[in-house]
């Protein structure tokens, strides 16, 4: 069932800049998305238009079937936000903040729900502390304590994990695969790409404010992903030899190894291993490796 329809928007602000270009996409209940692309990619522009803090110039948005414009109540109040700066009241508690937050919405106090919150965020502690007086990780979580103090089906996470260290970071891995348990779909952007490989259902590419690719992370793995084969010489070669150049193999600075990138056709593995032994080249050793997420991402960002 898809949560979130995004059909033909384009942003185009009042410098010219074209933030969006005619983007569509389908978000489904109940998964993981993240949103990779560089810095001016176009990545929190949409979430904004989404959420309600930018205004679109052309497409629609829907969010549970409702309109963003039309129905903006109903929308907004099904979505949790936590953005990329750290925005808080230094002097408010840690308990204060998501209070307050919970009010904004129009609802009524729940001391049970906040400290749940605060207990799965390990918060709970620091309840009665100032915010000014946490480190930065900590304020991250007290933005995403905030975001949820509504209850939100729908869950955006822009940069969450910027400037938090590995360990913080990993706590919050954990707590998006919570949430998820409970059924609120999360999309998130991130500069991390382990991130996106560890934790997404789907992936989507941004760049230049057109989406290249979305994709369920196993099958854009599976596709892009081509496998290459490493090759270590007995002895090194100076060139590769002009038979062996149907290939496109790359041969290392030392003249050692020879990579050899043959998608998922295995049949090629044999023939070129074979050509090796007809060009009297002895091998030493052989090792497979798949292309990451993150070679796959640098690809399509920089593809004209």
């Amino acid at each position: 069932m898809a949560i979130i329809e995004v059909k033909n928007l384009s942003k185009t602000y009042a410098s010219g800049t074209h933030a969006l270009r005619d983007v569509s996409l389908t978000i489904e209940k109940g998964e993981i998305f993240a949103l990779l692309g560089p810095n001016g990619a176009g990545k929190t522009t949409l979430i904004g238009i989404i959420t309600g803090v930018v205004n679109k110039t052309s497409g629609a948005v829907t969010v549970l079937g409702k309109d963003i414009v039309r129905d903006y109540r109903f929308t907004r109040s099904r979505i949790g936000l936590v953005p990329q700066e750290i925005l808080l009241d230094p002097f408010l508690t840690v308990e204060e903040s998501l209070c307050y937050q919970r009010g904004f919405y129009g609802k009524k106090r729940d001391d049970a729900l906040i400290k749940n919150i605060l207990q799965s965020l390990s918060l709970w502690d620091k309840r009665t502390q100032q915010v000014r007086t946490l480190s930065g990780g900590m304020k991250r979580r007290v933005l995403i304590g905030k975001a949820l103090t509504n209850e939100p089906e729908i869950l955006f996470l822009d940069e969450p994990t910027a400037g938090v260290d590995v360990e913080l970071r990993k706590d919050m891995w954990a707590q998006v695969a919570q949430l998820r348990e409970r059924g609120t779909t999360v999309i998130l952007t991130t500069h991390y790409i382990e991130e996106a490989e560890l934790m997404a259902d789907r992936i989507g590419i941004i760049t230049g404010g057109e989406l290249k690719i979305v994709e369920r992370k196993s099958e854009l793995l599976k596709k892009l992903g081509d496998k290459k084969l490493l090759v270590t010489l007995s002895a090194p070669l100076a060139r590769i030899p002009d038979a062996l150049k149907k290939y496109g193999l790359a041969l290392s600075e030392d003249g050692t190894q020879i990579s050899y990138r043959y998608g998922t056709n295995t049949a090629h593995v044999t023939e070129f291993l074979a050509d090796l032994e007809r060009q009297n080249i002895a091998v030493q050793d052989i090792d497979t490796r798949t292309r990451s997420l993150e070679e796959i991402f640098v690809e399509l960002i920089n593809q004209k």
